[in-house]
């Protein structure tokens, strides 16, 4: 899982966007958000990735402080 951006200013002001990839078929889920933030990411995995496909057996991420809050 990372963030990506900031990017330019585009339509509703959505400057991040929230990405994850699955290491063995490469599918990719995103999510353009306008803040970046622990319950963005909170709430991406589990409407993109737990509610989709379960929970992950490992989650790889660069240890962004949206990632390493206990919420998420």
């Amino acid at each position: 899982i990372d963030i990506l951006g900031p990017f330019l200013m585009a339509v509703h002001q959505l400057k991040f966007l929230i990405v994850a990839v699955d290491y063995f078929s490469k599918w990719i889920e995103a999510e353009p958000v306008p803040t970046i933030s622990a319950e963005k990411v909170r709430t991406f995995l589990w409407k993109n990735v737990i509610c989709r496909y379960g929970v992950p057996q490992v989650l790889v991420s660069d240890n962004r402080t949206q990632f390493t809050s206990e919420r998420v």
